[in-house]
C-alpha cells in the first residue's frame, strides 16, 4: 500500500498487485482452499473502486452486491471490491464493516450474500500488529470480498472440517514467518 500522502496507484497496478496476492498468497499458500477453482474458471470478478469517501464506497458496494445477485454464478461467483482511495486506515475500515453488514440487510440480501474483509494492516483483536497470523487477512489494498451464501454452502459440503481451515492457515503462516511472507514479493 502507498505511504500516506503518496499518489494512488493506477487501476492497472491495483489489479496486478491484487491478482498477484490472490495467486501467491490466497491460492499459493492455500489460505482459501475454495479460491483456486473460482479463479481458474474465471468466476472471480475484480473491481477497482474510484471511491474516496466511505459514503461513495457504500453506494458502490450496493451496486456490486446487486450485480452479483443478478449474475449467473457460472460466470461470476464472487467479487473483490478493491478500494485503494478510501478506508486505508484499518480502524476506519473495521468500523465501516458494520455499515457494510447493515447494507446487506437493508438490501434484503441477508442469508444470500455476505462481505468478508481484507486490508494491508489487518489485525485480529488481541494480536500484535506484526503477528504473522494477521497476514491471513492482509491484502495489498483495502478489499471487500462479496460472497454468495450458496457458494459458501457448496464449498463447505466438499470439506469435512471447515473449522480446520483457520488452524491450517495459522500453521502455514507460522511455518513461513514474516521472512517467508516477504519472500513471496507481495506488496
Amino acid at each position: 500500500m502507498n505511504a500516506p500522502g503518496s499518489p494512488r496507484p493506477d487501476d492497472a497496478q491495483v489489479l496486478a498487485d491484487t491478482r498477484d496476492w490472490v495467486e501467491k498468497a490466497v491460492i499459493g499458500l492455500n489460505l482459501c482452499p475454495f479460491a483456486k477453482s473460482v479463479e481458474v474458471h474465471g468466476r472471480l470478478r475484480y473491481v477497482v473502486s474510484a471511491a474516496t469517501t466511505p459514503e461513495a464506497l457504500l453506494q458502490e458496494l450496493a451496486r456490486e452486491l446487486l450485480l452479483l445477485r443478478r449474475s449467473d454464478p457460472e460466470e461470476t461467483e464472487t467479487t473483490l471490491l478493491i478500494h485503494p482511495g478510501v478506508l486505508t486506515d484499518f480502524l476506519d475500515f473495521n468500523d465501516f464493516l458494520d455499515a457494510a453488514d447493515a447494507l446487506v440487510e437493508d438490501l434484503e440480501l441477508d442469508g444470500e450474500m455476505q462481505v468478508a474483509s481484507f486490508h494491508p494492516d489487518y489485525q485480529f483483536d488481541g494480536s500484535g500488529a506484526d503477528d504473522i497470523e494477521n497476514y491471513s487477512n492482509r491484502s495489498p489494498y483495502p478489499t471487500l470480498h462479496l460472497l454468495r451464501e450458496d457458494s459458501i454452502a457448496r464449498a463447505v459440503e466438499t470439506m469435512p472440517d471447515t473449522d480446520a481451515i483457520y488452524e491450517t492457515n495459522m500453521e502455514t503462516l507460522r511455518r513461513i514467518g514474516l521472512q517467508g511472507w516477504r519472500a513471496l514479493g507481495l506488496k
